[in-house]
């Protein structure tokens, strides 16, 4: 086990200098200067080749790349062009907002979703069923910014000033932004967690437990729902590291101080150091997403600490 673990590691890390290479060729790709786009269309030619020197970005491309990658290892992700402040510094001040909104979205979608699905298995091709695959679907199709602006409509239409509908001065910021960016994860998992219930409550094991006496609770809770959660835990896993790295529309949408909207400002100014940040921090929580499912995945099932 330790040696597997071992080895997801060395490809994870293989897997991001894969992508930082990746994000500092397209960026260099990209037609224009950015040092000129940051100091002014008007600026003094000779001023800008003095930046450009002073910066480094007049040396090949494959010196700047190994230059950035060693000051990374050491958390130094270089300075924003526009906002002329460290870039570890403005994602550090970042991180906070998207972690609360991340987990906040995930507990809102774990909580709606499982108890959905649960219920859904349970009363199948019933009433209730129909209602939360309806709605689970409905959370699946509609975009995050459609859900986002609705929620804002209804709670500005209402004059319900309890709930805020922009910023984050207090924990009530985040409600709204919270649902919206959780709502489309809830109806994933309320289904796979309807559907893998359905097909494990006609399992062969599952008609024995009841033989034996068990009641419909019991056989739910002890034998069905802990199988039924193996492939459910590896989408919560992977939709909490899709939450802090891809909440940048509902960031912008609600004035959330976050990673997403940091790096929605470093497209505008062409801020290369701050977006490479943004991007590979994105990477890495995909990645840790990835490892921790796995993690997770060996300590519910036994049989696949054997197999490893």
């Amino acid at each position: 086990m330790g040696r597997n673990s071992l080895k997801r590691v060395l490809q994870a890390v293989l897997v991001l200098l894969g992508v930082a290479l990746l994000i500092f060729l397209m960026l260099r790709v990209v037609p224009g200067n950015p040092i000129a786009t940051m100091m002014g269309e008007h600026a003094d030619p000779a001023a800008i080749e003095r930046m450009t020197a002073e910066l480094g970005l007049d040396q090949p491309v494959y010196i700047q790349f190994f230059r950035y990658v060693a000051d990374a290892v050491r958390g130094d992700f270089g300075t924003s062009y526009t906002l002329g402040k460290p870039v570890s510094q403005l994602m550090g001040a970042a991180f906070g907002n998207t972690l609360i909104l991340a987990l906040m979205a995930a507990v809102f979608a774990w909580i709606l979703g499982i108890v959905s699905g649960i219920i859904a298995a349970v009363r199948k091709n019933g009433l209730l069923d129909h209602l939360f695959m309806g709605l689970s679907l409905l959370g699946v199709s509609m975009p995050v910014f459609m859900v986002a602006m609705l929620l804002q409509y209804v709670i500005f239409a209402n004059k319900i000033t309890a709930i805020p509908i922009s910023g984050v001065e207090s924990w009530k910021g985040f409600i709204l932004p919270a649902i919206a960016l959780g709502w489309n994860s809830a109806g994933s998992v309320a289904r796979l967690v309807r559907s893998t219930l359905v097909e494990i409550l006609q399992e062969d094991y599952i008609d024995t437990a009841r033989a034996k006496g068990r009641g419909q609770m019991g056989v739910l809770i002890l034998h069905a729902l802990k199988n039924a959660m193996l492939p459910v835990i590896t989408m919560m896993a992977l939709q909490l590291s899709s939450m802090l790295s891809g909440a940048v529309i509902t960031e912008t949408i609600f004035s959330i101080n976050g990673i997403g909207r940091l790096a929605v400002q470093a497209i505008s100014g062409r801020d290369i150091p701050l977006l490479q940040g943004t991007a590979l921090f994105t990477t890495a929580v995909v990645i840790l997403g990835n490892l921790l499912a796995d993690c997770l995945y060996g300590a519910l099932d036994p049989r696949i600490r054997k197999e490893a």
